[in-house]
């Protein structure tokens, strides 16, 4: 099989199902934004941190791949034709969030109580935790905005939520192992 196919060239992409949309169409916007997080995800995995962290983001990354199925799938074409869905076996559920929550306060056990606001840098682990959180928060609000015209699993939505959480303390969390400097904002007088 070779990787291009042409199909796309003047400007239209496919979507699990066949359904043919513009490449700027607001669900590619979104799972593209999530591959373009997991591709993030992969960098911080690929520093020098804790393998437990790791092994978190490699799970991180296969849900995100989950979520990127999810909004590449019209609602239309959730069901194939012998009645079976399309994505079986998955899906977003409530242990994926109740795994981001528990790793989240693990980590803010070890953490000293924030009383500021946190800029963004320290280490250079620690800024690609920050822009992954803020891409996100961009796949976020985009799959949000998908969610206003098509209708998307709104655990999903809730998932991205809760990850943007954990990408922030897990950049204090390696702030800290790292023994790099947070830096917190004070605003002018």
């Amino acid at each position: 099989m070779k990787i291009y196919t042409k199909t796309g060239d003047k400007g239209t992409t496919a979507l699990f199902g066949g359904t043919r949309v513009p490449k700027d169409h607001i669900r590619i916007e979104s799972y593209g934004t999530v591959d373009e997080l997991n591709s993030y995800i992969g960098l911080i995995r690929d520093q020098e941190i804790d393998t437990h962290y790791k092994n978190i983001l490699i799970e991180i990354q296969d849900r995100l791949f989950t979520v990127g199925a999810i909004l590449a799938t019209p609602e239309d074409k959730t069901v194939l034709k012998n009645g079976k869905s399309r994505l079986q076996n998955l899906g977003i559920i409530e242990s994926d969030i109740q795994l981001l929550e528990k790793e989240i306060d693990t980590m803010e056990t070890q953490l000293p109580q924030m009383t500021h606001f946190v800029l963004p840098g320290g280490h250079p682990t620690v800024s690609h935790c920050h822009i992954a959180r803020c891409i996100c928060r961009r796949a976020e609000r985009l799959t949000v905005h998908l969610s206003h015209n098509e209708s998307i699993p709104e655990i999903t939505i809730s998932y991205l939520n809760r990850l943007s959480d954990y990408l922030f303390v897990l950049a204090r969390k390696l702030t800290l192992d790292l023994n790099a400097e947070e830096i917190k904002w004070i605003p002018r007088k």
